[in-house]
C-alpha cells in the first residue's frame, strides 16, 4: 500500500497529519509512504525528519500518484487528489453537514471519504477519537489566549504592597475542551465555575476543584444526546439557563464557550445584554466561533471589543499548537488504520461499526446514513 501525506491548504490550516513517528510505524506495516514536500514546516518538522523516518518527499502530484490511502487533517479538494488509486481512501476532516459539495465530488471521483469527525463515541476508538484530542488542546489554549489578554493577574497574590485577587473564570460546556478550560484555569489560580446541559458533568466538575452552576427548577432533562454528546434543550431549559447565567456571569473576567450540536450551528449562550453586563476589562473566548458562534458578535479569527468586553474567537484554535496538535492528530490517523490492519491482505479492512460510522462516499454515492437522514 502506498499512503501519502499533502501539505495542508485551507486557511490557517498549520497542522500536518502524519509525523515521523507515525510514518515509521505505518512503513513497519509494510507501507511505503509519500509526504509533500514542506507539509510540516508550519508544524516545525522539517521534510529531512520525514526523510530520516522512511518517507519519500516530492511535490503533491507525485506524492499522491498511485496512493492507495491519503491522509488529511482537512479534506483535500478533489483536484489534489489527481492520480490516486481508484478507489483511494481519504481519511481527514469533512465538515460533512457543510460541505456537500465536496462529498459528491468525492463521490463522483470515486473515492472513499473517511470522516475521522463521524468516529463513534465508543471505548474502542477512543485512541482514534481526533474531536477528543484536538479538543482537549483547545480548551487548553482557550485559557492560555484569555489569560494574556486579559489585562491583570490569574492567581491571588499576597504582597507587601497589598493583595490581587484572583480571576474568576466561568466554563460554559464541560465535554473535553471544558474538562481541559477547567484544570488549566484552576493550575492558573483562577477561581472557577463551569456550567453543563448535562447533569452527569457536576461531578466532573467538582472533581477538578470548579463550582458546578446548574439549573435546578426544570427537572427531568438530561441534556444527553447519542454518543455523548449534547443535545438542543427543551425552550424552558433554554429560558431559566438564561436566567441562571446572567446573574453569574456579571460576576466572572473569563468565560470560555465550548458549546457544539452535531449537524447544527452553534447555540447561542450569551447575548449582548449579558456581554454588557460584564466588568470592563473581562474577556470572552468562544470556541465554538467557527460554527456560528455561542456568544453574539464573536467573528471567526478576530478579538471583538464589545461594551468594554473583549471576544477572541480562533476559527481553528488547535492550529495555534500545530506541534502537540499534529502529533495527537497522526497518532489517532494511525490508531485507526492499524487497528484494522490485515497483514496476510497487507491492508486495513474497516468492520461494520466504526467503518459504516466514519465512511461517508463509496462506490460513487454518498452512502453515510447521518448524511442522508
Amino acid at each position: 500500500m502506498k499512503i501519502a501525506v499533502l501539505k495542508e491548504r485551507a486557511a490557517g490550516e498549520t497542522r500536518v497529519a502524519a509525523t515521523p513517528e507515525t510514518v515509521k510505524k505505518f512503513i513497519a506495516l509494510g507501507n511505503e509512504f509519500a509526504v509533500e514536500k514542506g507539509a510540516g514546516l508550519s508544524a516545525s518538522i522539517p521534510d529531512e525528519a520525514f526523510a530520516e523516518a522512511g518517507a519519500t518527499i516530492g511535490t503533491a502530484a507525485a506524492s499522491v500518484k498511485g496512493a492507495d490511502i491519503v491522509l488529511g487533517i482537512q479534506a483535500p479538494d478533489v483536484t489534489k487528489l489527481k492520480g490516486a488509486a481508484s478507489g483511494a481512501w481519504v481519511a481527514a476532516l469533512y465538515d460533512p453537514f457543510q460541505n456537500g459539495d465536496l462529498l459528491s465530488a468525492y463521490a463522483k471521483a470515486g473515492f472513499e471519504a473517511l470522516s475521522m469527525e463521524f468516529m463513534p463515541r465508543i471505548t474502542r476508538a477512543q485512541s482514534m477519537d481526533v474531536l477528543s484530542s484536538q479538543s482537549n488542546l483547545a480548551g487548553y489554549k482557550a485559557v492560555l489566549a484569555s489569560a494574556d489578554t486579559y489585562g491583570r493577574a490569574f492567581p491571588m497574590m499576597m504582597t507587601a504592597a497589598g493583595t490581587v485577587q484572583a480571576a474568576r473564570a466561568f466554563i460554559m460546556g464541560v465535554g473535553v475542551a471544558g474538562l481541559q478550560a477547567i484544570a488549566t484555569a484552576r493550575r492558573l489560580g483562577a477561581q472557577v465555575s463551569a456550567t453543563d446541559v448535562r447533569s452527569a458533568t457536576k461531578e466532573q466538575i467538582e472533581s477538578l476543584g470548579a463550582k458546578p452552576i446548574f439549573v435546578e427548577s426544570v427537572a427531568g432533562i438530561e441534556g444527553e444526546g447519542s454518543g455523548g454528546y449534547a443535545t438542543e434543550m427543551s425552550e424552558e431549559y433554554q429560558k431559566a439557563q438564561a436566567e441562571l447565567v446572567s446573574s453569574h456571569i456579571a460576576k466572572q473576567d473569563i468565560v470560555i464557550t465550548t458549546a457544539l450540536i452535531p449537524g447544527r450551528a452553534a447555540p447561542v449562550l450569551i447575548t449582548d445584554a449579558q456581554i454588557a453586563s460584564m466588568k470592563p476589562g473581562s474577556v470572552i473566548y468562544d470556541l465554538a466561533v467557527a460554527q456560528g458562534g455561542n456568544v453574539e458578535g464573536s467573528k471567526p479569527d478576530e478579538i471583538v471589543e464589545k461594551h468594554g468586553v473583549k471576544i477572541i474567537g480562533y476559527a481553528n484554535t488547535p492550529a495555534h499548537l500545530a506541534t502537540d496538535a499534529s502529533a495527537l492528530f497522526a497518532r489517532n490517523h494511525y490508531n485507526f488504520l492499524s487497528a484494522f490492519w490485515d497483514k496476510e491482505a497487507g491492508k486495513p479492512e474497516l468492520d461494520d461499526e466504526i467503518g459504516d460510522a466514519v465512511r461517508l462516499t463509496k462506490g460513487g454515492e454518498v452512502v453515510n446514513e447521518r448524511l442522508k437522514g
